[in-house]
C-alpha cells in the first residue's frame, strides 16, 4: 500500500532535466547566438568610426545657411543708383551754344573707353557695330566713336556734322528726360509733369495718352541708346537701366505682349517696345533681356497677317497698313542683328506691300492703299486736318534701305526723295504742318540718301526746324511743345521730345552705307 501510493507521488513531480538534455539544447541554439552576436560586434564598429561631430557641424552649416540665403535676383542687370537730385532752377539760364570743331568744348560724356561696366563683362570689344561702317539708319545704336558709341563721328574724337548748337540741343533734351523719368523708371505720356520742379519753377504742358505709356518709355529709351547710354555705360546708364527694367515688368508672360492690348493702336506701342528691348540686348547680351526681347519679337512675327505685313488687330483680320508695319519691320531688324530668332517672310512681304501701295507716277506710298494719305486723328467737329508732309512715303524710303534696296538702281526711292524734297521740316504751328514722325523718318531717309540735292537740304530745314523751336524756359527747357504736333495730342511732350532726340543724333556715327549694320 505504502509502495504504490510513493510511485504516485513521484509520477506527479515535475520532471527536470538533466546537465545533458540542457546541454543538447544550447549547443542546437549556438550558431544563431554567435551571429548574433558578430552582428551586434560590426554595428557597434561601425557606429563607433561615424564622425558625430563633423556631421553635427555639417547639419548646422546647412540650416544656416538655408535661412539666411537671400532671395534670389530676379534682374540679373547691374544694380541701379538712385538718380541724383537735380538743384531747383528759379531763374532763366540760357544754354550755351557751342562750336561743334572747339576742342575746348566741355563734353557730358564721360570718357568710357577705360571704364569697367556695372559688375558685368565687357561685351562690345569686338562687336561689329562698332566698327566705321556701323549704319542702324533709325537712329539706335552705338557706333564707330567708342565702344559705347559716344558722339564722335569719325572714331577719332572729331566731331560729327551738326554744326553750331546741336550737340548742345541734344543735352538738353536728355537732360529734360531724365528728370521727367518716373521713379518706377517710366515715362508717363500723361503725368509726366509730376515730376516736373528740377529744371525750373515752370510746369511742363502738354501731356499725351495714358495708354501710350509703353510707346514713350520705349521711344526715350532710344534716344538714349542712340547716344551711346545702355545698361553697361554712359553717363546716363542708370536711367537706361531703369527704363529697361520698367520696359520689361510691362511683358504678359504668356503672349510676350509689352503693356496691354488696350485701345486701337496698342501694336504701335509694342513695336517701339520690342525695338527698344532688342537694342538694349545687342549692347548688353544680358541673359535676363533675351527672352523678353525674343518673345516680343515672336509677338510681332503673329500678329503679321499671313500674306501681308500688320495693321492693328491681334490676330490679324488681313488688314494692312503702312505706318505699323514701318515700326515692326525695324523692330525685327533689331532682333535679328541681335542673334535673335525672325521670321524672314516679313521682310519679303514689306517689300511686295511698299510696292503695291506705291503710285508708280508720283512715287508717294499709301497709308493702307496705292498713294493715300496717312490717317489724322478729327480734331475740330470730327474734320480730319489734312496731311501737310510725306510721312508714309519717308517710311517707305527708309524702309527700302532696310530692304538692301539702292536708290541707284530704284527709281521708287528717287521718288521718293522728291517728295521729301519737296516738304521739308519747318517749324510754324499756325498751318499745322509740324509732323516730327514725319521729320524723323524723313531725317534718317534722306540722310542714306545724302548728296546736296537731297540730305543737305533736308538737314538745313531740319536743323532750323528743330533747335529753334526747342524750349530755353522754365522747367520745359530742353523739350518741344506737342500741342502744335499731328500726333502730340497721343504722345504728349515726351513724344515729341524723344522723337526730336533722335533727329538730332543723325549726325553723330553713321554712315552711309546700304542696309543695317
Amino acid at each position: 500500500m505504502a509502495h504504490h501510493n510513493s510511485d504516485r507521488m513521484v509520477a506527479s513531480l515535475p520532471l527536470r532535466p538533466d546537465f545533458h538534455d540542457a546541454l543538447a539544447e544550447w549547443m542546437e541554439r549556438a550558431p544563431w547566438l554567435a551571429l548574433s552576436a558578430a552582428a551586434h560586434v560590426v554595428l557597434a564598429l561601425v557606429l563607433m568610426a561615424i564622425p558625430w561631430e563633423q556631421l553635427r557641424s555639417e547639419s548646422e552649416r546647412v540650416f544656416v545657411a538655408e535661412v539666411l540665403a537671400p532671395e534670389p535676383e530676379v534682374f540679373d542687370d547691374p544694380p541701379l543708383e538712385e538718380p541724383p537730385e537735380l538743384p531747383e532752377v528759379t531763374e532763366l539760364v540760357e544754354p550755351q551754344l557751342v562750336d561743334a570743331n572747339d576742342p575746348t568744348e566741355p563734353t557730358d560724356v564721360a570718357d568710357v573707353s577705360d571704364e569697367r561696366p556695372l559688375g558685368e563683362l565687357d561685351a562690345h570689344s569686338d562687336a561689329t557695330f562698332e566698327a566705321p561702317s556701323f549704319n542702324p539708319v533709325i537712329g539706335v545704336g552705338g557706333g564707330a566713336g567708342s565702344k559705347f558709341g559716344s558722339r564722335f563721328g569719325d572714331g577719332r574724337g572729331k566731331r560729327g556734322g551738326g554744326g553750331v548748337g546741336t550737340e548742345q540741343s541734344l543735352r538738353d533734351a536728355l537732360a529734360w528726360l531724365r528728370a521727367h523719368q518716373a521713379p518706377d523708371g517710366s515715362w508717363d505720356a500723361d503725368g509726366f509733369a509730376a515730376q516736373c520742379g528740377r529744371l525750373g519753377a515752370t510746369r511742363c504742358a502738354d501731356p499725351g495718352e495714358g495708354a501710350h505709356d509703353v510707346g514713350v518709355t520705349a521711344l526715350a529709351l532710344l534716344a538714349f541708346l542712340g547716344d551711346g547710354h545702355t545698361t553697361l555705360g554712359g553717363v546716363h546708364r542708370d536711367v537706361v537701366a531703369r527704363g529697361v527694367r520698367w520696359l520689361r515688368e510691362q511683358q504678359d508672360p504668356d503672349s510676350g505682349l509689352v503693356g496691354a492690348a488696350v485701345g486701337h493702336a496698342f501694336l504701335y506701342d509694342h513695336a517701339i517696345a520690342t525695338l527698344a528691348l532688342c537694342e538694349a540686348y545687342y549692347f548688353s547680351r544680358s541673359p535676363s533681356l533675351k527672352r523678353p526681347a525674343q518673345e516680343a519679337a515672336n509677338y510681332l512675327s503673329r500678329a503679321r497677317n499671313r500674306y501681308g505685313v500688320w495693321r492693328y488687330d491681334v490676330p490679324p483680320s488681313g488688314q494692312n497698313d503702312t505706318s505699323v508695319t514701318g515700326w515692326c519691320l525695324f523692330a525685327l531688324q533689331s532682333a535679328r542683328e541681335s542673334g535673335l530668332a525672325v521670321d524672314d517672310e516679313a521682310f519679303v512681304a514689306t517689300r511686295n506691300w511698299l510696292d503695291e501701295v506705291t503710285d508708280p507716277r508720283t512715287g508717294r506710298c499709301g497709308y493702307d492703299s496705292i498713294g493715300g494719305l496717312s490717317s489724322r486723328v478729327p480734331r475740330v467737329n470730327d474734320v480730319f486736318p489734312p496731311e501737310k508732309g510725306e510721312a508714309m512715303t519717308a517710311v517707305a524710303l527708309l524702309c527700302r534701305f532696310f530692304l538692301g534696296e539702292d536708290p541707284a538702281h530704284s527709281s521708287a526711292m528717287r521718288k521718293h526723295a522728291e517728295l521729301l524734297r519737296a516738304k521739308p521740316p519747318r517749324w510754324d504751328p499756325s498751318d499745322r504742318s509740324i509732323d516730327v514722325y514725319y521729320w524723323y523718318y524723313g531725317t534718317y531717309a534722306m540722310y542714306q540718301m545724302g548728296g546736296s540735292k537731297d540730305w543737305e537740304q533736308w538737314n538745313r530745314a531740319m536743323k532750323s526746324a528743330v533747335v529753334d523751336s526747342q524750349r530755353k524756359d522754365g522747367d520745359e527747357r530742353g523739350s518741344w511743345d506737342a500741342a502744335p504736333d499731328a500726333w502730340g495730342h497721343s504722345g504728349g511732350r515726351v513724344y515729341t521730345t524723344a522723337m526730336m532726340s533722335l533727329c538730332l543724333e543723325v549726325y553723330f556715327r553713321y554712315s552711309r552705307v546700304l542696309g543695317a549694320r
